[in-house]
């Protein structure tokens, strides 16, 4: 039995004919899947649509394997995994998106720097089959929402969200508005972030929000502190986890957003403030040049086996080989 929009303290602006809430998500890899279960999990439909057939079922089986490691430690049960699956559809045609209320673009391409030109148009195909009060969302956090919401007839419901990974767990979202977003999307948007059981953070029209430009300069100033010999890549972590009580080292950190996704991040910022800061580390290049993007790969400024974490040994410059 699916539950109602009124449950989540929605407002009638966001409700469809059958009198719930329907979230399309475009591109569903990791994030994508993540945000699936986010949404589903609290009772709200979901369609996301991929490039093709085949992706849909790799998404499908991205998803379910997901539930399965949240269930093996004991945050699910199987009859959470198959409500949510019940609440799921997905598919390649964009028409599935028109009794959608709220459509979040979150495609990931494998390109080393962000796509804006692919991003407006999944923008404009969007726009063309939803409703004309649906909000339309980016999930890029180094892209102006601006940008974006130029490609619109109506630009007043482009708003940026970035779902920080891992979107599950994680407590806060960071909305970025463009300075033609309207009022009614924004509050809709913050009844959507509370009936999904988040918090929300405002920023100002800045591309890389607060997380984004905080983490870039940390990792890319870890990784000199490398190449010159200062330490290690588990002891400058150990330091930031237990001197400044941090969850996780900033090399640890790195390996888990993904070096390629980073290496966008990074791309991104320094296109945009051209601050040297923001340019991406060497070593991180060479790494991701080898396919070592870290957990994902299993291989990045640590090895992954069996889903532990161990260290490397030897000299730095053998993690680009």
């Amino acid at each position: 039995m699916k539950e109602k929009l009124e449950d989540y303290a929605l407002s009638k602006s966001l409700k469809s004919d059958s009198g719930t809430i329907k979230v399309g998500i475009i591109g569903c890899g990791t994030m994508g899947q993540e945000l699936t279960i986010l949404v589903s999990k609290s009772g709200i439909d979901v369609v996301f649509i991929e490039i093709s057939e085949d992706k849909v079922k790799s998404s499908f089986n991205g998803i379910s394997n997901q539930i399965d490691d949240i269930i093996s430690h004991w945050g699910m049960t199987e009859g959470d995994k198959r409500a949510i699956l019940s609440r799921v559809e997905g598919s390649t045609d964009y028409k599935k998106l028109a009794d959608c209320n709220i459509v979040i673009e979150a495609i990931n391409t494998k390109k080393w720097i962000p796509n804006q030109p692919t991003r407006k148009e999944v923008f404009r195909k969007a726009e063309k089959v939803i409703a004309g009060n649906a909000l339309l969302i980016s999930n890029a956090s180094t892209i102006v929402i601006s940008d974006l919401a130029s490609e619109l007839e109506k630009p007043c419901r482009a708003i940026g969200v970035h779902f920080i990974a891992p979107a599950l767990t994680t407590r806060v979202i960071e909305v970025n508005k463009c300075h033609n977003t309207n009022k009614e999307s924004t509050e809709a948007l913050y009844r959507f972030i509370r009936a999904i059981g988040k918090e929300t953070i405002n920023i100002n029209g800045s591309p890389g929000n607060i997380s984004t430009r905080l983490i870039v300069p940390m990792i890319n100033e870890a990784c000199e502190l490398l190449m010159e010999g200062v330490s290690t890549v588990a002891q400058i972590d150990k330091t930031m986890q237990m001197g400044y009580g941090m969850q996780r080292g900033p090399f640890t950190m790195a390996d888990r957003i993904g070096l390629d996704k980073l290496t966008k991040w990074m791309e991104g910022l320094y296109n945009e403030y051209g601050d040297p800061k923001y340019k991406t580390s060497p070593i991180i290049k060479r790494m991701v040049r080898t396919g070592m993007f870290g957990v994902k790969s299993e291989n990045g400024f640590y090895c992954y086996k069996n889903g532990k974490k161990e260290e490397k040994n030897g000299s730095i410059f053998n993690l680009g080989n």
